[in-house]
């Protein structure tokens, strides 16, 4: 695997970082960035003009990951050659939050599952309902075939989110990117970090992604009395207390985290579903187990591959813990660092949600305020 890694910021052009290893044309290319870099695309056509017949895809963030460091306002493009691995992608519209699950089956079905071993997905971050997305991305895929992938984010505007696809600033779509070949090996771990706070709650009264109300209460009201004076910065100040949700089935909790809200209806939007019948609890930071989840994330993606170490790691954090960590915020990253070692060049971004399964026993799910870690390696 070859892999050159550069960064755009708004007074450079893509400058190369570190050490490349590339000397030809990428099979894959990822560009995460800053919303508004990304709909001045005319730099992004040049990538693709020099990479022919590579897969540029990638999406906006709240913020870019370049090796160990974390970057605003900025575009971090790394361009993969695989010496044994073949890559193949495309890209689906989602016309509505309900087309979510519809979605994922037919972007599942728009790629050959012959040798599919991975498949990296990214996705709108404001219009789809990511957890649904999962489940139709899992109905139609291989049941050996891992998932990771993420939603892209605008900052704490949440006003419009971009995927990338060749090129092409995309509004309300989905890429999928498929790995081919079994001399690839992908490890995948995803942990938190939050502590949980308050009685946990019955969910009365939801609809897919809406919840309405908590114990026969408004939902709303009840998050605006747990936030206090911070609940005027909604839905952005939402960031920072999530949502566990747990059936009475499961003990492990997946989080949600909210990404609009509306007064009239009494209601709040999450990036998955919050479906009636699960129990809500609400969460709190903490930061050294945030950093500790992180570092827990890439051991568990580092030991799924075995004998081999990384050479590539992508790492998608939730914004709510860059908020939440602000100055601190590389802090997670060089966790990761120490895990996966010097060779692996570390791109990624943080996201509205992340998508993965816990660790490589567990099922796909969407998460929000984790840190997820994908690594790949080619023996």
């Amino acid at each position: 695997m070859r892999v050159e890694q550069s960064v755009r910021t708004i007074d450079n052009p893509l400058t190369i970082v570190g050490t490349s290893t590339l000397d030809c044309p990428a099979d894959l290319v990822l560009a995460f960035g800053a919303r508004y870099q990304l709909e001045n695309s005319g730099w992004l056509r040049e990538v693709v003009r020099q990479h022919p017949g590579a897969v540029v895809a990638g999406c906006s963030t709240a913020g870019e990951i370049s090796g160990n460091s974390v970057l605003d306002g900025a575009v971090v493009c790394t361009a993969v050659k695989f010496e044994r691995t073949a890559v193949q992608g495309s890209h689906v519209h989602v016309k509505a939050a309900e087309d979510s699950r519809d979605a994922g089956r037919r972007l599942a079905k728009s790629i050959d599952h012959r040798d599919l071993v991975h498949a990296f997905v990214l996705s709108d971050g404001l219009n789809v309902n990511g957890s649904e997305l999962v489940k139709g991305l899992t109905e139609e895929l291989p049941g050996d075939v891992t998932v990771t992938g993420g939603l892209s984010a605008d900052d704490d505007r949440f006003e419009k989110t971009i995927v990338l696809w060749k090129g092409e600033a995309l509004t309300s779509n989905v890429v999928i990117i498929g790995f081919y070949g079994h001399s690839l090996r992908v490890g995948y771990g995803s942990l938190g970090g939050w502590d949980p706070f308050g009685p946990e709650r019955l969910i009365t009264r939801s609809r897919g992604n809406v919840l309405y109300e908590l114990d026969s209460r408004s939902a709303l009201g009840l998050y605006k009395t747990y936030l206090g004076d911070q609940a005027a910065g909604l839905p952005a100040t939402g960031l920072l207390f999530p949502l566990a949700l747990r059936d009475d089935e499961t003990e492990t909790a997946v989080v949600r985290t909210i990404l609009a809200v509306d007064d009239a209806e009494q209601s709040m939007t999450f990036a998955g579903d919050v479906p009636e019948g699960a129990r809500a609890r609400l969460m709190k930071a903490n930061f050294d187990r945030l950093i500790d989840g992180a570092a827990g994330a890439a051991r568990t993606s580092y030991e799924a591959l075995g004998s081999s170490s990384p050479e590539l790691a992508i790492l998608i954090s939730c914004v709510g813990r860059k908020m939440v960590l602000k100055q601190r915020v590389e802090e997670e990253v060089e966790s990761v660092r120490e895990v996966v070692g010097e060779r692996a060049v570390m791109t990624g971004f943080y996201s509205y949600g992340e998508i993965s399964p816990f660790t490589p026993s567990a099922r796909c799910e969407l998460h929000n305020q984790t840190m997820t870690v994908t690594t790949l390696s080619e023996v």
